[in-house]
């Protein structure tokens, strides 16, 4: 009989439990190498697992249709309804067959003489005629103003000799009086100066100088020279 080096013979308990280890070893080896036991693997094995963007842009998109068809249903429910512009029609309003205004029978309230019946009786076709009180006529009052008292002396005649000085030319004499009221309150260099106008023919219109008359040549070109100094323009006539 053969004997197997371990000095056991087959078919012995030794043999049977060598088997039993030897199958329980082979039940440990995996045909896969890669496939592990969930529980010997640590956290860092498993990968992070990514946000699902598809459902929510089909989200996104549930809830933009619905805003679309709630707008689309309003608008449409309401599109009809809207008021319009207001069209004369041209009609008229019929006037009542009664009297809209009538005298109520007790007014009442406190009545005053000579008061609230004149209209009535008017309406009826009568006349009143109206009163006036007597009240003395106003007296008249006096003009206090400066310059326009009755007993104001006359606007002197403007002279006529000696030198002029022109301060300006006008279309008529009574612009050349008012120019010479303005310049003369304008420039005190004029106070105690009279004034004359000299008419003339320039390019065919007929204007007329108005000019200060000074005693003599000298007193002439001194006052056009105040007069200048003021800012205004003059110029020596002989």
């Amino acid at each position: 009989m053969h004997v197997p080096a371990n000095g056991r013979t087959n078919g012995e308990p030794g043999d049977q439990a060598g088997e039993g280890a030897y199958e329980a070893e082979e039940e440990l080896v995996f045909a896969d190498e890669e496939e592990r036991l969930p529980w010997l693997e640590s956290d860092d094995d498993h990968e992070e697992q990514g946000v699902d963007t598809g459902r929510i842009m089909a989200f996104v998109g549930v809830l933009l249709l619905l805003l679309i068809l709630f707008v689309g249903g309003l608008w449409w429910f309401t599109r009809d309804r809207t008021p319009g512009p207001e069209v004369a029609d041209g009609s008229v309003i019929a006037a009542p067959e009664e009297p809209y205004k009538t005298r109520p029978d007790d007014p009442g309230g406190k009545e005053v003489a000579g008061t609230g019946d004149a209209s009535f009786e008017v309406a009826e076709g009568k006349i009143v005629e109206g009163r006036v009180a007597d009240t003395p006529a106003p007296k008249p009052v006096k003009d206090t103003k400066p310059g326009f008292s009755e007993s104001a002396e006359p606007e002197p005649e403007p002279e006529q000799g000696g030198v002029g000085v022109q301060v300006g030319a006008y279309a008529n004499r009574e612009a050349a009086r008012r120019g010479w009221d303005t310049l003369y309150r304008r420039y005190e260099a004029l106070d105690g100066y009279k004034y004359r106008t000299v008419e003339a023919v320039v390019d065919g219109s007929t204007v007329y100088r108005l000019q200060a008359v000074a005693a003599s040549e000298s007193q002439a070109r001194e006052l056009c020279q105040q007069i200048k100094s003021a800012g205004g323009d003059c110029q020596v006539k002989r």
